[in-house]
């Protein structure tokens, strides 16, 4: 019985990539079952792509892992294959892979995607998404291949990471983290967890000064949206369990005007008197 694939990548809908390596797949594997991940990752965004990938690989069968984010297709950028305790992860050695294949538990075996018999020949070599990477993830899926036969085995240590970065003290009974993920709703999520806010002593219900671009707000840490009033702020546990901040019925990332990247600060507001913070750059 095949393995599904999941797939992910920047591809969009309004041209046929994302259809063409669909069918690709179907034509070496016609039984394999395709789960669309998401296409709508920014052009070329790495980061953006493997925190997606991260989010969704926990609620994904055990198969294959197909992920193109590849702004350096076409480059001597290698195009891998990892086997790691839930199935197979396969895409550009960019740094794409990393954190979902470290959050699985680690790859055991790594390949480079040489073989040309598991490729498509092409006159191009700007779609290895259509020629190599999809090829690749058809053949293991349903077990046409074994991931040694599709090229020389790589040392783990030679692979792309991806470095998240951790929230860290600042200072002041506060906490210092950066935006990991904004999503279409607005919601901001941070590298940072419950539990570095319960380890200041903060809990639901409490008031937090939010410090971001030399400015400080009081936002209340709330269970659900719910918890405050149509278009205020409101901190929260997010689906996948990381601190957020969300405005009811608006957009945090225009109220705050954050963006990927920027660094926060979370602390203590005890009955509105602000304890000192070291606010972000």
């Amino acid at each position: 019985m095949n393995a599904p694939i999941s797939f992910l990548s920047d591809f969009g809908y309004e041209d046929e990539f994302v259809g063409v390596v669909h069918g690709v797949i179907a034509r070496i594997a016609p039984a394999t079952r395709i789960i669309d991940i998401t296409h709508g990752i920014s052009h070329g965004d790495i980061h953006g792509g493997a925190m997606a990938l991260t989010r969704a690989v926990q609620f994904m069968p055990d198969g294959v892992l197909l992920a193109v984010v590849d702004p350096g297709v076409g480059t001597d950028r290698r195009a891998i294959a990892a086997r790691t305790p839930v199935g197979f992860f396969v895409g550009p050695d960019n740094g794409l892979l990393a954190p979902a294949v470290a959050m699985v538990g680690g790859a055991d075996r790594i390949v480079s995607l040489e073989e040309a018999l598991y490729q498509l020949p092409s006159a191009g070599g700007t779609f290895a998404g259509r020629d190599v990477f999809g090829p690749a993830a058809a053949v293991l899926a349903s077990g046409q291949a074994q991931i040694d036969d599709l090229g020389p085995i790589l040392d783990p240590g030679s692979i792309s990471p991806l470095l998240v970065p951790l929230a860290e003290p600042a200072g002041n009974g506060a906490v210092r983290g950066s935006v990991l993920w904004i999503d279409t709703f607005g919601n901001v999520q941070f590298n940072v967890a419950p539990s570095d806010l319960e380890s200041l002593g903060l809990s639901v219900g409490d008031d937090l000064t939010v410090g971001f671009n030399m400015e400080e707000s009081r936002v209340v840490w709330g269970s659900t949206y719910g918890a405050v009033a149509e278009g205020e702020p409101v901190i929260h546990v997010d689906s996948h369990g990381q601190i957020a901040i969300a405005v009811r019925g608006g957009r945090a990332d225009e109220a705050f005007a954050f963006r990927v990247g920027d660094t926060v600060v979370l602390g203590r507001s005890d009955g509105g008197n602000r304890i000192p913070l070291e606010i972000a750059d």
